[in-house]
């Protein structure tokens, strides 16, 4: 049939939210979140086969932080969807290769994902993607949690904020930036269950926690930021309640810990830059929309 790779309008939104249905089972309120927040209809690209949408990403428009040497535009893909009954013809492969076109235009030079099982990573690489973004993730009982020696230095704060206390967190660390709209994305993942973003300072300096549940007992601190986090762990069971936590962040917070989660994954779409890359280095990508 005839194909074409197109940006989104406001009339493709019905059918974008099914695919989502389709590939993820996200319920309507996780999904309605994402509309009501960061999505814009170009923010979507959509493969359309005789007239129907097949298979879509959506993209965040975001900075790869590389201290010393500057700030580089890239594409987060995210959602990347194809209806369960088109699989298997290499929409995806194509939807993907569209994209880079579209970013090219944009002098966009490079693209990031974080696949959502491991069998994707495949998928990824096979369309040019590399292994760049780790993290450690712990796994906590709360009640092997010390008893907190002072007050909570965290509070609830705006997407804003968070967004500039992470910064400054982060300043030396190749990483991920997110624009407001991406964070106030997250904040209302966060707000669905129970969780949110706070930030606050403690004698060693500024520290963020990003923190979702799973409405099974589980906690995720989607990331947990500050030079010593001992003084912050105590207070987690107070501000989200769980029977289980799982806490993610940049292994360089956590040099003890085992190996690291080879968690996003990079793209340059410059040939320059894709060059110069030295593929040994590793950075942080963080928050992921999982």
């Amino acid at each position: 049939g005839m194909t074409q790779i197109r940006l989104g309008t406001p009339g493709d939104a019905a059918r974008e939210r099914e695919l989502w249905q389709l590939a993820f089972g996200d319920d309507g309120a996780y999904v309605d979140n994402f509309y009501q927040t960061y999505y814009k209809p170009e923010r979507m690209l959509l493969l359309e086969e005789d007239g129907v949408v097949q298979s879509m990403t959506a993209w965040f428009d975001t900075q790869l932080v590389l201290p010393g040497e500057g700030r580089i535009r890239a594409a987060y893909l995210y959602a990347v969807a194809t209806d369960p009954a088109a699989r298997g013809r290499g929409l995806a492969g194509r939807l993907l290769a569209g994209a880079d076109e579209y970013f090219r235009g944009l002098a966009i030079p490079a693209v990031t994902t974080v696949p959502a099982e491991p069998s994707l990573h495949n998928f990824f690489g096979a369309n040019g993607f590399r292994e760049c973004f780790t993290l450690f993730q712990e796994a906590l009982d709360p009640g092997e949690l010390p008893a907190p020696a002072w007050d909570n230095p965290l509070r609830p704060v705006s997407p804003a904020e968070y967004g500039a206390v992470r910064e400054k967190i982060l300043a030396d660390c190749p990483h991920i930036a997110y624009p407001e709209e991406a964070l106030a994305y997250q904040a209302g993942c966060c707000a669905l269950s129970g969780g949110g973003l706070f930030a606050g300072e403690t004698e060693d300096g500024p520290v963020c926690a990003c923190a979702e549940g799973d409405g099974a007992g589980l906690v995720v601190y989607k990331e947990l930021l500050g030079t010593k986090l001992r003084t912050v762990l105590p207070h987690l069971p107070r501000m989200v309640p769980g029977e289980r936590f799982l806490v993610r962040g940049p292994l360089a917070q956590r040099p003890a810990a085992s190996g690291g989660w080879q968690f996003g994954m990079l793209k340059w779409l410059s040939p320059d830059r894709e060059e110069a890359w030295d593929w040994s280095r590793t950075a942080y990508l963080g928050l992921a929309f999982d």
